[in-house]
């Protein structure tokens, strides 16, 4: 049986996290925070940093700005990194500044808000462009019906008309024109239908489509002609 070839990245990756972990814990713990509190620091910084690489990468597969995401990043890296160097011998934790008792305490708000943007923040492109489509779709929605008559209301007594000799000829039905649909809109459904695709198994129907483009029956109709 072989054993495994120990990955000399994984063991640096280790030793660095260990050691960071120890010097916000020591800082956290000399700042005032102490027993769970000061463990919890360690932890939040961790994970904020990981929150914003990962959500810096999403934005940059997606060709979007990750200006945000790199600012959150920066935000736990100097966090991270000014622990490190506090404990270098450079800060007595014996009697730690005022600002920095401030810095600590007022970190979790500052980590919750920095979370909550990076997990929900959502991108604004496609929303601008849905919301021109839109409003570019709302000229084929056929309108309500005006002339109708009261079901209420009693008709009127009128004369038959005489029977016409001879009916006249149909017209001849005029074909609909095809329907446009705008590229981005086209090149949103494909990631839907992607999307679909890779968590069922499945190509995605005309009405599922429908439903999450939000789009009438027609259009959803030729923008899955265009799919396939």
């Amino acid at each position: 049986m072989r054993l495994p070839r120990p990955d000399a990245v994984l063991i640096q990756a280790a030793i660095a996290g260990a050691l960071s972990f120890a010097h916000l814990h020591d800082v956290a713990e000399a700042a005032g925070q102490h027993d769970w509190k000061a463990w919890a620091y360690p932890v939040s910084v961790d994970l904020l940093l990981v929150a914003a690489w990962r959500r810096m990468r999403h934005l940059k597969s997606a060709g979007e700005p990750v200006g945000s995401a790199w600012t959150w990043f920066g935000i736990a890296l100097a966090a991270s990194l000014g622990a490190n160097v506090a404990t270098a011998g450079l800060l007595d934790l014996g009697h730690v500044p005022a600002w920095l008792r401030i810095l600590v305490a007022g970190w979790p708000a500052l980590a919750f808000f920095g979370g909550t943007l990076l997990a929900h923040g959502n991108s604004t492109t496609v929303e601008a462009e849905l919301t021109s489509e839109e409003a570019e779709l709302s000229v084929y929605e056929p309108g309500p019906p005006t002339d109708l008559p009261d079901a209420e209301s009693e008709p009127e007594a009128v004369e038959a008309p005489p029977a016409p000799a001879a009916l006249p000829a149909a017209p001849a039905l005029v074909p609909m024109p095809a329907v446009a649909v705008p590229a981005a809109l086209v090149d949103h459904a494909r990631k839907v239908a992607d999307d679909h695709r890779a968590r069922t198994g499945e190509p995605i129907d005309t009405e599922t489509l429908r439903v999450r483009l939000g789009v009438p029956p027609h259009f959803a109709t030729a923008i899955a002609a265009q799919l396939t």
